[in-house]
């Protein structure tokens, strides 16, 4: 009797195990404020740091993992079929849509640009019109450098401007700190620009104990005032059911709870502006 007792705890053990096991969630992030701040006095503060924890607590069917990784290796985790893995912050491209399943756009950012020292100014005057650079222009008739992050999108409109110039007007960095490490060059004139937003360029050039006020930020000709960040998992099973829970959870966060993370990290006139536009980011989608 004890032996059959034992026969059939072994046999429910084994019924029951499977169902207890979750799939692993590997979440991909990197430091890039105003979404994700690594150290300093806004450490955990960023805008992809107060929705992550939203989205885990809202999908206990898996087990979830915080991976700290570049530009680069984020890209080649989300295209391995192996892994199962998610980025909380990607835009959307076309290119990228060939291995990567995408939710909603979860919030609208103010679009990227062009930073350059008070003291370069002057070099650009003959490309700018109402404040936009002519980034094609200047690039493509000057000697002038521009820092990029390696393998990152800085959306499909600036992707497609940067495709056309030549490829000695770009100085292109890799690492977790690659924007941080632009600026520093810029600072040694080793470039005279550098391309990102300026929410993060503002917030890396104070942690260096530089000032904002010594630089002029510039929005690009052609380009949009807005664009949309996007959760996206590897394009397979796994992934696309990700995705598909995600996009339940999505509408209230980037409507209640999304623009004020990212507004208060905008100055305040553009504040203001913003959170009265990103309430109609999402009245035709």
């Amino acid at each position: 009797m004890r032996s059959l007792a034992l026969c059939c705890a072994l046999l429910l053990a084994q019924v029951v195990a499977p169902a207890q096991a979750k799939d692993r969630l590997l979440w991909l992030v990197r430091d890039l404020p105003p979404f994700t701040v690594f150290e300093g006095t806004e450490k955990g503060q960023g805008v992809i740091d107060q929705m992550l924890p939203l989205l885990i607590e809202q999908m206990p069917e898996y087990d979830h993992s915080i991976v700290r990784v570049n530009r680069a290796r984020g890209l080649q985790m989300l295209q391995d079929p192996r892994t199962f893995t998610c980025d909380p912050m990607l835009l959307w491209t076309a290119e990228r849509a060939k291995f990567v399943q995408f939710s909603q756009p979860t919030l609208g950012v103010l679009s990227s640009g062009v930073v350059t020292l008070n003291t370069s100014q002057a070099l650009l005057e003959n490309w700018l019109q109402d404040q936009q650079l002519d980034l094609k222009g200047l690039l493509g008739n000057t000697t002038l450098k521009l820092g990029i992050v390696a393998e990152r999108s800085y959306s499909s409109q600036v992707d497609e401007i940067l495709r056309q110039l030549p490829d000695s007007a770009l100085s292109r960095h890799y690492g977790n700190d690659a924007t941080a490490n632009l600026l520093q060059m810029q600072q040694l004139g080793r470039l005279q620009m550098v391309l990102g937003y300026w929410p993060e360029l503002r917030y890396l050039i104070q942690q260096q104990g530089g000032s904002p006020a010594d630089y002029q930020f510039h929005s690009i000709q052609g380009t949009d005032r807005y664009q949309f960040m996007y959760v996206g998992c590897s394009d397979t099973p796994l992934g696309h059911a990700a995705i598909s829970h995600i996009d339940q959870l999505l509408p209230a966060l980037r409507l209640h709870t999304l623009p004020a993370h990212y507004a208060r990290w905008l100055d305040p006139q553009s504040r203001a502006t913003y959170l009265i536009d990103s309430e109609k980011f999402f009245e035709k989608r």
